[in-house]
């Protein structure tokens, strides 16, 4: 009778265990899956590489012609590039990196993390794969990190490409950066799945139909990094790169979303002042 009773006992602890295990692994192995089927729509092969530092940079790479290293937002990765990927790639070798700190790359808990420390780390990343000079395109902070990048070494960037980038804190307050006054909070950090669902919206004009179960695999991502996201936020704000981009002269286009709720688009104007090539 024992003997039975313990095999029922395990029998319903295995069935529980296999259920949670499903509940948490498929979501996972399922985006997994799905991200695979749109790098490889995009024409695009993750790849690795660790640097002479020890840190591993994660990236996907795919077309042919000049590079490009595109550089992603705050709270994002490589993958934000699939889409406008394949329609550089029959004209440039499309590099994407996670920032240290964001994806697959390392995520150093008491590293520097200022646009200064990581567009260093960008160009120790294209030193290891070989380029001495490169396009660079970035959105939000990648922005702020490609602009760093440009005026500390300007013969290393052969031209700028900036969608909605940070760093020009003398622009009017966009929505976040009031909110952040106000509340003491920022919404583009992620603490639960609500906060994810609205930071959709917010930083979106038309967020894509992403599944609730992905979006809670998304979100979980977002939760477990939010104390490193903090710090890397208040060191980006911490930083403000107009006096160092002031004539700068790099060939540059901006492009700037008219319903920006993060980024003043009036940081477009700003640039135009500054930069005396930018279109």
């Amino acid at each position: 009778m024992r003997l039975f009773l313990r095999a029922g006992l395990a029998f319903v602890l295995a069935v529980v265990l296999v259920a949670a295990g499903l509940r948490y692994v498929f979501p996972q192995l399922a985006l997994s899956i799905a991200l695979d089927l749109e790098h490889w729509r995009a024409g695009l092969v993750k790849r690795e590489i660790t640097l002479p530092d020890g840190l591993t940079i994660s990236y996907l790479e795919g077309g042919r012609g000049d590079v490009v290293v595109l550089l992603h937002g705050f709270g994002a990765d490589k993958d934000s590039f699939l889409r406008i990927a394949p329609f550089l790639e029959p004209h440039y070798r499309v590099i994407a990196p996670d920032l240290v700190g964001f994806g697959d790359s390392s995520h150093p808990a008491d590293a520097d993390y200022s646009p200064a420390a990581q567009a260093e780390r960008v160009r120790a990343f294209c030193k290891a794969l070989g380029f001495s000079s490169v396009h660079v395109g970035g959105s939000s902070m990648g922005g702020q990190i490609a602009l760093t990048w440009a005026a500390a070494h300007p013969h290393e960037v052969r031209s700028l490409w900036l969608l909605d980038p940070g760093g020009l804190w003398s622009a009017p307050e966009s929505e976040v950066a009031r909110t952040m006054r106000q509340s003491g909070t920022s919404p583009l950090l992620v603490s639960s799945a609500d906060d994810f669902a609205a930071l959709l919206s917010l930083s979106m004009n038309r967020p894509p139909p992403i599944p609730q179960f992905l979006q809670d695999v998304m979100a979980r991502r977002r939760i477990a990094n939010r104390a490193l996201e903090e710090r890397i936020q208040r060191q980006a704000r911490a930083d403000s790169i107009e006096s160092r981009i002031d004539g700068l002269r790099t060939s540059t286009l901006v492009v700037f979303g008219a319903d920006d709720r993060v980024i003043n688009p009036v940081t477009a104007q700003l640039l135009k002042k500054l930069l005396p090539h930018a279109h």
